[in-house]
């Protein structure tokens, strides 16, 4: 759909993102005769999850091309209101007027800051799964991923089967914590658990083990690892980090919309402190596809006024909560990855800020002000999370418009 500079869309429903959450939200809001604008800041829907493969099963193949959709891609809201965002693409600026708002914004991966976390050659897990599934080469080269959490493992099979070779896996939660959680595993994920493990058999998985310090001085050559008794040193071409999800809470919060320590507060229609804007998936608490995928639904039937049907879906959407704490408390961060910053370790890599910058700071907003650090590129997307668990402060950012970097004329 090709849209003219601040052209305007109405549609009942404006659903922001096109992961497992919005494509099971827009799908079942079509068939129930709404009308819909669906933005995404991919050329193709699929989110992270099923990035480069499409929407496969989960959709009919006319969804796109369905009468009531307005599918921007490639697209992002970058300001406005509750009563009126308005949204940039490559085509310039479509202003959306729609009866009600649904957040299925994701969520992008934690870091912890070491000595070396900048080198060219370290990414994050899901970052480089998705360099993967994009054609990044990897073929022979060898890849340590160290971190914690379940994409450890997935991110780690899709390199392998592009042809890495996995040298080890290194997860910092305990071995009693990572067997706990997997006997707690429904049947669905245990199998998707072995076939990962089966996947990957043959590449060392050791729990209680976590990197300490990155090696190497124009490009990552190794890892400094440990299991806090003993300390090695693991070559490697490229590591790939990933300490679990954070929701994306920008455009929730520029909104006005309450948030809490797990992601936006929501009630149990998942309506959040904004009436008639509702955040599913990843947005209010990290949880995975199967959890995205039944909030999705969920939040299409209660907008179409289908509360038998919602009811329907309480018992395995609180069996999906059940999981989502069951993740959060086995693969909580250990003590010593907030001692692994220097005081000459970059916090902030966008205006080169370390350590030892903030510690004078009694709060984001003050380091912000004082050192520059958020004010890059990422916008604090990635240091704030940082330096906010490193230095005690309180997440009380708040979001100003715009909510992402955009072309300046589209501001006008």
């Amino acid at each position: 759909m090709h849209l003219q500079k601040s052209s305007l869309q109405r549609c009942d429903v404006l659903v922001i993102g096109a992961g497992p959450a919005g494509i099971a939200s827009v799908g079942a809001l079509l068939k129930g005769g709404l009308s819909v604008c669906w933005v995404d800041t991919q050329a193709r829907a699929g989110g992270q999850v099923w990035r480069g493969e499409g929407l496969g099963r989960h959709t009919e193949p006319d969804f796109l091309a369905h009468p009531q959709l307005c599918y921007l891609s490639q697209s992002s809201v970058i300001g406005g209101d509750t009563a009126q965002l308005l949204v940039s693409s490559p085509t310039g600026t479509t202003k959306v007027q729609a009866k009600s708002v649904v957040l299925a914004t994701g969520a992008r991966e934690r870091f912890v800051a070491m000595p070396g976390w900048t080198l060219p050659g370290v990414t994050g897990a899901g970052g480089l799964q998705a360099l993967i599934k994009g054609g990044w080469p990897v073929k022979d080269q060898q890849v340590v991923f160290a971190g914690s959490g379940p994409l450890l493992l997935a991110a780690a099979s899709t390199a392998r089967a592009a042809g890495a070779k996995v040298r080890l896996i290194a997860e910092q939660a305990s071995p009693w914590s990572v067997t706990k959680f997997a006997l707690q595993l429904p049947p669905g994920k245990m199998l998707q658990a072995l076939k990962l493990r089966r996947d990957l058999a043959g590449v060392p998985y050791r729990l209680a083990c976590w990197p300490v310090r990155i090696l190497g001085q124009t490009q990552v050559e190794g890892v400094e690892l440990t299991n806090g008794c003993l300390t090695w040193v693991e070559p490697c071409d490229a590591l790939a980090m990933g300490f679990g999800l954070m929701p994306n809470l920008e455009l929730a919060r520029l909104l006005g919309c309450v948030t809490g320590p797990h992601g936006v507060v929501v009630d149990a229609h998942f309506e959040t402190s904004q009436k008639r804007v509702y955040a599913i998936g990843e947005a209010n608490g990290i949880g995975g596809v199967d959890k995205a995928s039944l909030e999705g639904r969920m939040v299409a039937l209660h907008l179409l006024g289908q509360q038998h049907e919602f009811d329907k879906l309480r018992g395995k959407h609180r069996h999906a909560l059940r999981f989502v704490d069951r993740l959060r408390n086995s693969f909580a961060w250990r003590d010593e990855l907030l001692q692994l910053a220097e005081p000459d370790t970059l916090i902030c890599r966008c205006e080169d800020v370390a350590f030892s910058a903030l510690k004078p700071h009694d709060s984001w907003r003050s380091a912000k002000l004082h050192t520059r650090c958020g004010m890059g590129s990422c916008q604090g997307r990635i240091c704030a999370p940082i330096a906010n668990a490193l230095c005690g402060w309180s997440d009380s950012s708040g979001q100003r418009p715009p909510a992402c970097p955009v072309k300046a004329h589209h501001l006008l």
